[in-house]
């Protein structure tokens, strides 16, 4: 998959592993932050001032950690403010790459590979080149690659020049939010990579019980409220819309996660297409190029790279929330 070691790519990188059969996800490195005033954030390092045309976002239509600032970037209505560039849905020797001709470009720089931002925005850079990345244009320097923390920045930090008024992380609600956040990103986000990227049956059931434990935690919350903390979204209803769009078209599938599918559990099927109807939501979602991926060539889970036809599922179908 490769890897950049003191700011140049190299392609010898396998996908980062543990013992026993387990898989671990590697850190992000690069974590500065936007502010309105442009002083350090929560994480420490450089602040950077919130300014309308001043940032890039470099996302991937397949990757859910991207689709998480895609989302927020939509919801608070920052189209105007940040553009995005897309790498193309696949990866190669040299990583994500972009494909100007299957309309994946890069519109900051004309980059041909993601590494290649990379090393022109962290210069020295060591670890994975990876999606969301969030660009400085006019420091030439990359803010952050950690998408959690995008979404915190993107929810709060324009909201004086021009975002909406959506608060997605409310005083009131922070203690509700972080333990959401805390359980879907380890049991769910994560963990249905842990089940498909587990090289051992122990490892493999484990991750798998912790997903559908924590898909039944959640149905019995939407049994009782709109959105996860409530009435309003928030950053937890943002971290977990990106695996139910992923669910049934690929892990229920390509990464073994198939005790239930998503339509079997009826108030999480009714939120999850509420979400997907909201302004601007839907235009985040490929279900085909989820699919597709999930389901590419790889010698483990799938050495042929046959894509199922199905499933046929309609997610505008009317909601009842």
């Amino acid at each position: 998959m490769g890897k950049m070691v003191d700011g140049r790519w190299l392609t010898d990188e396998d996908m980062d592993s543990a013992p026993q059969g387990a898989w671990e996800r590697a850190e992000s490195k690069l974590r500065h932050w936007i502010t309105p005033t442009g002083a350090p954030g929560p994480a420490g390092g450089d602040g950077f001032m919130a300014m309308a045309g001043r940032y890039h976002l470099f996302a991937a239509w397949n990757c859910p950690w991207a689709h998480r600032a895609l989302l927020t970037r939509k919801l608070k209505g920052l189209d105007r403010l940040i553009n995005v560039s897309f790498v193309a849905p696949r990866r190669t020797d040299q990583g994500w790459i972009f494909d100007r001709e299957q309309g994946y470009a890069d519109h900051l720089f004309g980059a041909s590979a993601l590494h290649e931002i990379y090393a022109r925005g962290a210069h020295n850079y060591s670890g994975r080149a990876t999606v969301p990345v969030l660009f400085d244009k006019q420091t030439d320097r990359i803010v952050s690659n950690e998408s959690a923390e995008i979404v915190r920045m993107l929810g709060s930090a324009f909201d004086a020049i021009g975002a909406n008024t959506l608060d997605l992380y409310p005083e009131p609600l922070r203690d509700q939010i972080d333990a959401w956040n805390d359980l879907i990103y380890t049991t769910l986000n994560n963990g249905v990579y842990r089940a498909g990227f587990a090289t051992d049956q122990r490892r493999y059931e484990e991750a798998a019980r912790g997903v559908f434990s924590t898909l039944e935690i959640i149905e019995e919350q939407l049994a009782r409220t709109r959105y996860l903390c409530g009435n309003a979204i928030t950053e937890a209803d943002i971290r977990l819309f990106p695996t139910l769009t992923r669910f049934d078209v690929g892990y229920y599938s390509a990464f073994k996660c198939n005790q239930k599918r998503l339509t079997d559990y009826p108030h999480l099927w009714d939120y999850a297409r509420a979400f997907y109807a909201l302004p601007g939501v839907s235009e985040t979602v490929d279900f085909e190029i989820y699919k597709r991926g999930y389901h590419s060539p790889n010698p483990n889970r799938n050495p042929h790279g046959i894509v199922p036809v199905g499933p046929d599922i309609d997610w505008t179908e009317p909601h009842q929330r």
